[in-house]
């Protein structure tokens, strides 16, 4: 039909009452309409709400919460004032300790309903702080003088406009505590229409803001830019086009910055836009349990796939005299943790390059290993094409998948319990990003053994 957007239609009546029946993927409750699927933003399972309707499609509808009638003993007051507008949270409404067994229950539902696989144990869940433990984030900067010049913040819900933050519980302390000056800096900068994102990178020490911007910066903007690296004791980067042209600005040889992981005696270099998880607290207990479960014995070897900068690499050979190989595409990332190896005198992990989506590159990996233990941390397209090329003779004994998707580890669940004979011995929460619907999940598989 002329003068409609394809695949919408007109939204029903105003405002309706509902009762929240679920939580979706997203974080928003699930009601039913008169038959037709409704999203709620700010709903809870059991409460009855009165909904405004904001977009309209043939299958569902997409809804807030206008009025709570009868509420949740879960639902709590969310302490941030950009709440409800910003993009960069969902559940700040749901008690933190009620989030995370909501994600247990999302984690449960997705291996039965999509895997068909139920565990044969139930790990606890883990969780830490709940407010600003952010290391790591990207915020957008526009020029809006309509509301008031610059803007720096996170995506609104559901939206490409930015949310102007004052403040961000979640984020690092340092980051957030800047929020208000960095705006009157990148507001002082000739380049400010042509700086569309800076990047916030928070080692256990030292941090730093990398600015992107798609001109070369002017002398005075420079001299801001340093200026104010030195004033707030961050370090201040330019990026002109893609990783490679991060060049420091403020001090003028900066180093890499570190995260320590106390338990294996081990203290890890990373540069300001390689990936590193986002909660440091998190990834230390994470850590821990991943290799606790993978077990490594003197002896053996150990695949360590997406690797990146040795994040469970380097502690998977701190734990035992084994041969670990970790496996990565980025180079710059290969290079990171061969370095980190050297530097933490870790003599038995070694790193490797190759494209572990590309056919031929996993088939090369796989004729030439054939590791007792491997250990599994992909992106959330999920790691199915390395399962499904593993040898049959000299699989893995026990596979660790850390995943940071549900829906892909019960996919690739499914594959290795039925197609493959895994048992899948344990898999549990944990709570790496509180008051978002993001999950983080870990299972173990045992060879022999289906079920």
């Amino acid at each position: 039909m002329r003068g409609k957007a394809k695949g919408r239609v007109r939204p029903p009546i105003p405002e309706v009452e509902a009762t929240i029946e679920a939580l979706a993927d997203d974080g928003c409750g699930v009601a039913r309409i008169d038959g037709k699927v409704a999203f709620v933003a700010g709903g809870l399972p059991g409460e009855r709400v009165r909904i405004a309707f904001e977009r309209s499609r043939r299958q569902y509808d997409h809804a807030r919460v206008v009025e709570v009638l009868s509420p949740s003993p879960d639902r709590v007051d969310p302490p941030c004032p950009h709440y409800g507008i910003c993009g960069g949270c969902s559940l700040q409404h749901l008690d933190p300790e009620a989030q995370v067994a909501a994600k247990a229950l999302l984690l449960r539902e997705k291996l039965e309903r999509f895997g068909g696989v139920e565990p044969a144990r139930w790990l606890e869940p883990v969780s830490g702080d709940a407010w600003h433990y952010r290391r790591s984030a990207r915020l957008g900067v526009r020029d809006v003088p309509a509301k008031g010049g610059i803007i720096v913040g996170f995506r609104e819900r559901r939206s490409h406009f930015l949310t102007p933050l004052h403040e961000c519980l979640v984020l690092d302390r340092r980051a957030a505590a800047l929020l208000p000056a960095l705006r009157e800096l990148i507001s002082s900068l000739s380049c400010r229409e042509r700086l569309p994102q800076v990047e916030v990178a928070c080692g256990d020490e030292e941090w730093a803001l990398v600015f992107r911007h798609l001109v070369p910066l002017a002398d005075r903007d420079v001299e801001r830019l340093r200026a104010f690296g030195k004033d707030h004791g961050v370090r201040v980067y330019g990026q002109a086009g893609g990783p490679e042209t991060v060049a420091p600005l403020w001090p003028a040889d900066p180093g890499p910055l570190h995260y320590e992981m106390p338990y294996f005696g081990l203290r890890m270099a990373f540069l300001p836009t390689d990936f590193i998880q986002v909660n440091a607290v998190l990834n230390r207990t994470m850590v821990q349990r991943a290799i606790e479960l993978l077990g490594p014995r003197d002896g053996e070897t150990v695949l360590d796939l997406f690797c990146g900068l040795g994040n469970f690499t380097l502690p998977a050979a701190r734990a035992a005299a084994a041969t670990v190989i970790g496996v990565e595409s980025d180079e710059r990332l290969i290079a990171a943790a061969t370095g980190n190896a050297a530097r933490n005198g870790v003599a038995n992990a070694s790193f490797r390059r190759a494209d572990l989506y590309e056919e031929a590159a996993v088939r090369e990996l796989w004729n030439g290993l054939k590791p007792q233990r491997l250990l599994l941390d992909p992106p959330r397209s999920g790691a199915i094409e390395v399962l499904k090329l593993m040898p049959g003779k000299g699989a893995p004994e026990r596979i660790v998948y850390v995943s940071c998707n549900p829906a892909t580890l019960a996919r690739d669940a499914e594959y290795l319990v039925n197609a493959r004979g895994y048992r899948l011995e344990a898999a549990g929460v944990l709570d790496m990003f509180p008051h978002t619907s993001h999950v983080e999940s870990i299972a173990v598989f045992e060879q022999g053994r289906k079920g």
